[in-house]
Formats: structure tokens, C-alpha cells, sequence
């Protein structure tokens, strides 16, 4: 086959996946899944005809789109999620991929007749969520879940690759009889975490200082952190920790370092996270041979059923119940998004890579277990997550927003924002309460430029330009757009809310509640994180009194306003009450 024919097929084929996201969006399909099917559709089976075992080849490009997307993961990670999510999600990590692939492999044991050993490698196999799975269904499906939820499940991904190769490779040692004690085993394991822990940090911050100190073209400042996070990602796994959990780290890191080079480098990673998404399940779903698929059919089912439906639930239970102040609606729905996705099928090339026997058993399998998962799992997040109550209304944001370049940290913002409210309507601009470092510098309507004063008149439809800091967003967004659901943020939050710096003792009086001797000198901030367990997030619950007290909005970790509405009355969508 000639270069060009090469090119051709490969242009063609990233046309078509990209396009398919068009298809994906009208008919709810994973657009993950049809990426897949379209590498299957081009496969030796189907019309495409293209014959490709290069397993070597599909290993390497497996490994480096999954430490792109790891890199473009935690660039958007905050810091805010790690204060609600990182100690739930370490347990999945860790002991959840333990459970989930032990009792996944007896299931497989059982359904295809294996020896313990070998059904148990099936379970690494397919024991970890996925990270580029999880990233883009929560991305693209427009489910907006509570922040515990999400930060749970978005971490979880980002980490739980270490353990799953650990359990990989050591039993795929211990089939080959190729491993010296367990307890060596477990040194690995440890190092994996140990040294990535601190090559994340730091690189990370070697990474935020060059972006500070070099004066580059904008399109350069992407490519440096690719190339930089990759160069981290090799040096990991050289020094013998796991590049994986050390790249998520650093664009972690990067992220959250409000550099002003950033607003060059998200957009293009962006595609860069995409691109590595579509290759690598285009040449994944080349990789398999569909007619050797059907003979795990059968068998293939029963493990993903009960991976699904026994394993995970199960894993989720024993790891996040007994620790953490989950509600069970919130617990079903972290069970149910345990998204498979790329990283099963490379590491069910890790056997093809060492020429263990039964090797192409085991990629099958995991191919299978996959294509369910995204199928059943995938098309269903949107309507289990309205089922089990675990969304919270859309924060407003801006039309547009741009980093000004005046300083290079905590710059200012140029936001874009439409009126969106009729009761903004013939209201002069100097009765809305701007944050005290915002500003109004321009008003379009129609095509009309504005220049506004404090008697400027606004109208819906309005497009206003302002300035400010990414502090100012959510006031901003609220002050412009008004809700863009307002009968859903009523029925979600109520109709009314209250301060959270408030005086208990004032609100119950205002109420004719009762309160105990220990309640008399807290706020009504304080008191609901208290009925909460000590950790809150947006649109945490909890009735008292009849009444049913909302977390409706929080800053730096603390909860600011607090909305209410009659319990009696189960409107809205939220969490599920004390």
C-alpha cells in the first residue's frame, strides 16, 4: 500500500469520525462507540477491507493518546474538585479496581472455564474505568452532575490506571511463572504511586515556570506542554512509576496555575484530546477481527453483565459506603458510570506483547466487555442521572471570554454575555450590582455598537462586553443571563434563599422553628454543613422542621446562600434528603 493511500485512508477516516459526532448528539449513541465502529467498519471485516495485527504499533499509539488525554484531563481538573473528590477516589482507585477485578475475573472463570489465574487477568483486564471514556461522556452528554459526584468519577479515572497495570502484568508474571515473591510485586506497585506522586508536582511546576519565563508564539505554547508532559510521562515510567497518574498530575498543576499562556494552550489541547481520542480507538477498533469476537459472544455478555451489574456496584459499595458520606442514589450512579473504554483493549495487548497463551481469548474479551459497556452504560448515563436525582442546574456562563495579556497571573477577562432575562428588560445599567472589579465595556444590539452609561437602558438580546477576573463569573453570569431554566432552578433549589452568613437563631425565629441549647450561636451556613456530615457541595439537601434546606451556592469551599421549600413537596432533581 502506497503513502498516499495511507494518507487518503487515514484522512477519510478522521473526517467520518468527526462527522459522526453530529450523528452521535441526535440519536444519544457514544460518540466513543462509533468511533470504534467506524475502525471496525474499515477493518479486514467489514467493507473497508484493511488488514491490521500490528499489535506493537496499536501499544504505542495506545499509550501515547492515553497520556495526551491524561495531560488534557487535568489541565481542566480545579483544585476545588480534590477538596470533595480525591480521598473517594483514591478508595475506587485502588480498592475498587482490586474488588471489581477479582470479582469480575471469578465471573469470567466461571463463564469461559478458565483457570483462576487466568479468569482473574480477564478482571485487570477490564477492572479500571477509563479515562477518556468518563472525560468525554461527562463532557459531551450535557449532564451536569453535583460536584461530589463528578470529581469523584473524574479522578477515579485519572488514577486508576496504576493499579490496573500492576494487577496486569503481575498476573500476566505470574502465568508465565516469571515472578519472584508477591512481595516484590508489591514494592512495584508502590513505586508506581511513590515516584509519580512527586514527577507530577514537579514537572508540573518546572512546566508552569517555562510558560512564565519564555516569550513564544501562541501556537507554540501547546506544543510545549504536550511535548514537555510526554517527555515527563517517559521519564516516569523509565524511573519506574506510572507515567499515567505523573502527566495527569502535571496538567493538573498547569491547570490550575492561571498563567495567561493558558489561553493558548486549552483550545488547542483540546483538539490535541480529541485527535488522540479518535486515533486511538480508530485503530483499536482496526485492531479487532469481528468474526472472532462472535465466539465470545455468549460468554463475553456474562462478563460484562456482571461487571456491570455485580462487580462495580459491589467495588462501590465496599469501597465508598462504609468511608464516605455518599447518599445511595449518588453511590448507584458513581456505580453506574464505570465507563470502559481504551485503556481494557491496551492492556489486553500487554498478553499478545508477551506471547502468553490465550492471548487473543483475552483481547476479544476485553473488546467485547468494552463495546457493551459504552453501549449499555453510555446511552443510558443521561436518563440514570435524571433517575437518581444527581444533577444540578447549569451554571450560567459567557457567550465568549478572553484573557486580556495585562498581567501574567490572575489576569482580566474580557466576557462576552447576552441578556438573556425579561426582567432586564428597560433597566438601567447603574441598578445592577457589578463585583467591584467589573466593568461594562461595550453594548451590542443588532449590529449596533453602544456605548454605555449609567442610564443606558438594557433589552433582551443584548450582547455586553465586560471586564473582569474569573472571580467575578458566577455573579456575572447570574447578573446577564438571569436562569436559563428559572422554573427548574426554583423547583431545585426554591423559591426562596438566605444568606448562609445568617444567624441560625434569626431564621428560626423568622420561621418558628425550635432550636437546641448547641444551635443558639451558629450560622445557617455552618448548621446545614453540620446536618451534611461536615462537607458540602451545590445541591446537597437536608430537611428539617418540614422545611428542606438546599445548598445553593458555595465560594472557596464554603457555603454562601442556602435556598429553601417545603419538604413535604419533592420538586426539583437534587440529591436525596437526609
Amino acid at each position: 500500500m502506497s503513502f498516499e493511500t495511507v494518507f487518503l485512508l487515514a484522512g477519510v477516516l478522521l473526517t467520518l469520525s468527526i462527522m459522526a459526532s453530529v450523528v452521535s448528539s441526535r440519536i444519544g449513541m457514544p460518540l466513543l462507540f462509533l468511533f470504534l465502529g467506524i475502525g471496525m467498519l474499515a477493518g479486514e471485516d467489514g467493507p473497508g477491507g484493511i488488514p491490521f495485527h500490528d499489535y506493537s504499533v496499536a501499544y504505542v499509539v495506545g499509550y501515547l493518546a492515553l497520556a495526551v488525554i491524561l495531560l488534557d484531563g487535568g489541565l481542566r481538573t480545579r483544585l476545588e474538585t480534590f477538596r470533595v473528590g480525591l480521598k473517594p477516589a483514591l478508595s475506587l482507585a485502588t480498592i475498587g479496581v482490586l474488588l471489581t477485578s477479582g470479582l469480575t475475573g471469578l465471573i469470567a472463570m466461571w463463564a469461559f472455564d478458565l483457570s483462576l489465574l487466568q479468569g482473574l487477568l480477564v478482571g485487570a483486564i477490564v477492572g479500571s474505568t477509563d479515562a477518556a471514556a468518563v472525560f468525554a461522556m461527562l463532557g459531551g452528554s450535557g449532564v451536569h452532575l453535583n460536584q461530589r459526584v463528578s470529581a469523584t468519577l473524574e479522578i477515579e479515572s485519572g488514577t486508576n490506571d496504576p493499579m490496573a497495570i500492576f494487577i496486569t502484568i503481575t498476573l500476566i508474571e505470574l502465568l508465565k511463572h516469571q515472578v519472584d515473591s508477591l512481595w516484590g510485586a508489591g514494592l512495584v506497585f508502590v513505586a508506581q504511586f511513590g515516584i509519580a506522586l512527586p514527577m507530577g508536582v514537579l514537572g508540573g511546576w518546572l512546566i508552569v515556570r517555562m510558560l512564565k519565563r519564555l516569550n513564544l508564539a501562541s501556537g507554540l505554547y501547546p506544543l510545549l506542554v504536550t511535548g514537555a508532559g510526554v517527555a515527563l510521562f517517559a521519564l516516569t515510567n523509565i524511573l519506574g512509576g506510572s507515567g499515567f497518574l505523573a502527566i495527569y498530575l502535571a496538567g493538573m498543576v498547569i491547570g490550575n496555575s492561571r498563567v495567561r499562556q493558558l489561553e493558548h494552550v486549552l483550545p488547542m489541547h483540546d483538539g490535541l484530546a480529541w485527535f488522540s481520542q479518535i486515533s486511538l480507538f480508530l485503530i483499536l477498533g482496526l485492531l479487532v477481527t469481528p468474526h472472532e469476537m462472535v465466539k465470545v459472544g455468549l460468554s463475553g455478555t456474562l462478563v460484562a453483565l456482571g461487571l456491570i451489574f455485580v462487580a462495580r456496584p459491589l467495588a462501590v459499595l465496599l469501597a465508598l459506603g462504609p468511608f464516605f458520606r455518599f447518599k445511595w442514589r449518588e453511590l448507584g450512579f458513581i456505580a453506574w458510570v464505570g465507563l470502559r473504554g481504551a485503556v481494557p483493549i491496551v492492556l489486553a495487548i500487554f498478553p499478545m506483547m508477551s506471547d502468553l497463551e490465550g492471548a487473543t481469548l483475552y483481547f476479544n474479551i476485553a473488546f467485547y466487555v468494552v463495546l457493551m459497556s459504552l453501549l449499555l452504560q453510555g446511552m443510558s448515563l443521561p436518563w440514570m442521572a435524571r433517575w437518581l436525582k444527581v444533577q444540578v442546574p447549569p451554571l450560567p456562563k459567557p457567550v465568549r471570554r478572553e484573557n486580556l495579556g495585562i498581567y501574567s497571573e490572575d489576569d482580566y477577562e474580557l466576557y462576552v454575555f447576552e441578556v438573556k432575562t425579561d426582567t432586564l428588560d428597560e433597566v438601567p445599567l447603574r441598578q445592577l450590582r457589578f463585583p467591584s472589579d467589573a466593568r461594562v465595556a461595550a453594548l451590542f444590539r443588532g449590529r449596533q455598537l453602544i456605548h454605555p452609561s449609567g442610564s443606558t437602558l438594557l433589552c433582551q438580546g443584548d450582547m455586553l462586553c465586560v471586564i473582569g477576573r474569573e472571580a467575578d463569573l458566577t455573579v456575572l453570569g447570574k447578573l446577564f443571563s438571569g436562569d436559563a431554566a428559572p422554573t427548574l432552578n426554583r423547583s431545585f433549589f426554591g423559591d426562596f434563599t438566605l444568606e448562609a452568613e445568617a444567624p441560625l437563631k434569626d431564621v428560626a425565629e423568622l420561621y418558628g422553628l425550635t432550636l437546641s441549647q448547641g444551635q443558639q450561636d451558629m450560622t445557617l451556613g455552618a448548621f446545614i454543613v453540620q446536618r451534611l456530615g461536615g462537607q458540602a457541595v451545590v445541591g446537597d439537601q437536608t430537611d428539617w422542621h418540614g422545611i428542606r434546606w438546599v445548598v445553593a451556592e458555595m465560594s472557596g469551599g464554603r457555603v454562601t446562600k442556602v435556598g429553601l421549600m417545603p419538604c413535604e413537596v419533592d420538586r426539583g432533581s437534587g440529591n436525596p434528603s437526609d
